[in-house]
């Protein structure tokens, strides 16, 4: 037992020499050897979880603990344990075991952050961060100022939230970058830019001071940045240079698949209908293992919408109709995977079905409805059905009050001389203007229009209120008092006479011009000609030749200033027979041998080409275009996303900076 005991104690030695050297292999063997001398020791079934975890081998470890679960118990190794279930994508696992524990430490904080972080529960990761700051003094500081400003980035991304500014000072390229992201989600590129170049810089100078770092591992450590860079310029238009960044950061292949994913997501969008093949090889980068855990959810659904355009750009209709249907079902309350099918449906000229699944889609989503009875208006109008699309149209509770909706609802139904509804369009919007923005701008803006409108399709008494209204808004407005008296003549004379006294009098209308002298200045178009130049014209004037056949008694023929051929009366002239003629061949040629000569006379084939104007088709007939919905703006780039330093703190090792 003594050598065994010597033996064991030289063992432990090596573990505690290789754990220093951060040898976790050879101190795995070493415990290997421990374990087989005392088989349920605990410190030794501890350190082998840790090597395992140290050695990325999560699965071993955590078969370890549930196999020694009862000697090992669940407080020593929750830690371990919850660490292994997160970076095996376990996340709700690795949820349920921190919870599982009455009282958490710094390291254990520092999981739970994470993993609220990975499941996107940011106003509870963020509380988790900010507590760890301010009770904890370690060499850990800036890692856990990294991942709360990723937090912050996030929030103002995929939520659009504004949440405090917590005063994190940039003091990293990191810090930097998540800052930029915060902007890029409040909607502030030109800032968010500057931003980027600050922490492109500060990576430079941070990395470049590593002897064995070569200028392709700077490139490939900042391409997350390039990335974001590139995604500000597509959002401002410069497509160009946003395309040569994205190819950059394609061609370092960076091993952050996620990064991949998103640049070859945001070239596609780019691409659009276009490039196809370029599209269907960047497609392949969305597809790599690992993605669905490296990004968020909004990242994967704009992904996924862009591959089922691609397959409706490419003609792959059961392909598109599978990932539309696929993102129905997950995300059954939005209407993008709604109008990708429908968008389909009209490129096979299925125009009934799309209305039918439009209709479904607003049945049962009432309040995700607008965009897609917009869509289904413009279907009618394809199809020629104008007051349909009026009926959808009007029955859009977010837009039927809108001054453009009110515009193209009239014009619409002007159109299909629908003059009541038309009427009954402007009168629900005043009604509404007036409980809700009762004598604002555009309240008297529709109620002018309203009544120019009617007064030009002659509804003078509807007028009537309308100018009414206008006129006690402005009482010196001349013009709509002289509208209303017009109005008012057709139906109470006698009050179209007592506006009249608010008519200004003639004196006060008239000017100290001079007539004569305004016409004949410099300005004026037309100068009054004098009545002497008129009779010299006229005393000029003579008449022309009458012809010898002149009859003064007979009418005229009314068609004599057309050409003969263009007269009713015209009947063509008459066909005689070609008299025959000698041929003009060789000497002594006959007129039978002119007639043999005669083309018109032969037999011969048909034309391989109908003349113009025939009714016989040919294949080059071009077919009418066919009618369209345009895409849902889903051809939509991804941000790339916070770029915090997410890996957990590991036991006997300092945390190191992993992926976002």
């Amino acid at each position: 037992m003594s050598s065994g005991g010597g033996s064991v104690d030289s063992l432990w030695t090596e573990v505690n020499r290789c754990g220093q050297n951060g040898d976790f292999t050879r101190a795995l063997k070493a415990v290997n050897k421990i374990l087989h001398e005392v088989k349920e020791d605990v410190t030794a079934l501890h350190c082998k979880i840790v090597c395992l975890v140290q050695n990325c081998s999560f699965k071993e470890a955590l078969n370890v603990m549930n196999t020694y679960s009862k000697v090992l118990g669940s407080e020593l190794i929750v830690f371990e344990k919850a660490y292994c279930e997160y970076r095996l994508n376990r996340v709700e696992s690795a949820l349920k075991t921190i919870e599982s524990v009455s009282e958490q430490t710094d390291k254990l904080k520092e999981l739970y952050g994470q993993v609220l972080y990975r499941m996107e529960r940011y106003d509870e990761c963020k509380a988790v961060y900010t507590d760890l700051i301010r009770n904890s003094q370690d060499e850990y500081e800036e890692e856990r100022k990294t991942n709360l400003s990723a937090v912050v980035a996030a929030m103002s991304t995929w939520e659009k939230a504004s949440p405090d500014d917590l005063g994190l000072s940039e003091t990293t390229y990191e810090l930097s970058y998540n800052a930029a992201c915060t902007l890029i989600g409040r909607g502030q590129l030109t800032e968010a830019l500057n931003k980027l170049q600050e922490a492109e810089g500060q990576g430079h100078r941070h990395i470049a001071i590593h002897p064995d770092i070569t200028e392709e591992d700077v490139e490939s450590e900042l391409a997350v940045i390039h990335s974001q860079m590139a995604y500000i310029m597509q959002l401002q238009g410069r497509t160009e240079e946003a395309l040569q960044l994205y190819n950059q950061v394609i061609k370092l292949k960076p091993s952050d698949v996620g990064l991949l994913a998103v640049t070859a997501n945001n070239i596609i969008t780019i691409n659009k209908d276009q490039n196809v093949f370029d599209s269907k090889k960047k497609v392949k980068l969305t597809n790599a293992d690992g993605v669905e855990y490296k990004l968020a959810k909004k990242q994967l659904q704009a992904i996924e919408f862009n591959k089922a355009l691609l397959a409706m750009y490419t003609n792959q209709a059961d392909q598109c109709r599978k990932l539309s249907s696929g993102l129905q079902s997950q995300n059954p309350g939005h209407p993008r995977p709604v109008l990708i099918q429908v968008a389909q449906l009209c490129r096979e000229k299925q125009h009934s079905k799309a209305i039918e699944l439009l209709q479904r889609f607003s049945d049962q989503h009432p309040d995700s409805a607008s965009g897609i009875k917009l869509t289904m208006a413009q279907l009618y109008l394809t199809q020629g059905h104008v007051t349909k699309a009026c009926d959808i149209l009007r029955s859009i509770e977010d837009f039927k009050h809108k001054q453009g909706m009110i515009s193209a609802l009239v014009s619409m139904y002007s159109h299909e001389e629908d003059i009541d509804s038309a009427i009954d369009v402007f009168s629900q919007a005043i009604q509404y203007y007036q409980s809700e923005q009762p004598g604002s701008s555009v309240h008297l803006a529709l109620v002018r229009e309203a009544a120019d409108f009617k007064l030009k399709y002659g509804r003078k008494k509807e007028a009537i209120t309308d100018l009414e209204q206008l006129w006690k808004q402005n009482t010196n407005d001349i013009h709509t008092l002289a509208q209303l008296i017009s109005a008012y003549s057709l139906v109470d004379q006698d009050k179209a006479k007592s506006l009249s006294k608010h008519l200004p009098s003639p004196e006060s209308m008239s000017f100290n011009v001079d007539v004569d002298e305004l016409e004949n200045s410099h300005g004026a178009n037309y100068v009054r000609k004098k009545a002497a130049k008129e009779s010299l014209f006229f005393s000029c004037l003579c008449l022309g030749k009458l012809p010898k056949n002149y009859d003064p008694t007979a009418n005229p023929d009314p068609e004599r200033w057309l050409p003969m051929r263009e007269r009713t009366y015209y009947r063509g002239r008459k066909k005689g027979k070609k008299k025959e003629q000698v041929g003009k061949g060789t000497q002594g040629a006959t007129s039978g041998a002119a007639s043999d000569l005669d083309a018109s006379k032969t037999a011969s084939s048909p034309p391989t080409s109908p003349r113009p104007g025939s009714a016989q088709t040919s294949a080059s007939t071009p077919a009418p275009a066919a009618s369209n919905v345009v895409p849902p703006r889903q051809q939509k780039p991804a941000a790339a996303g916070p770029g915090a330093r997410k890996k957990a703190p590991q036991k006997k090792k300092k945390g190191g900076k992993g992926g976002w």
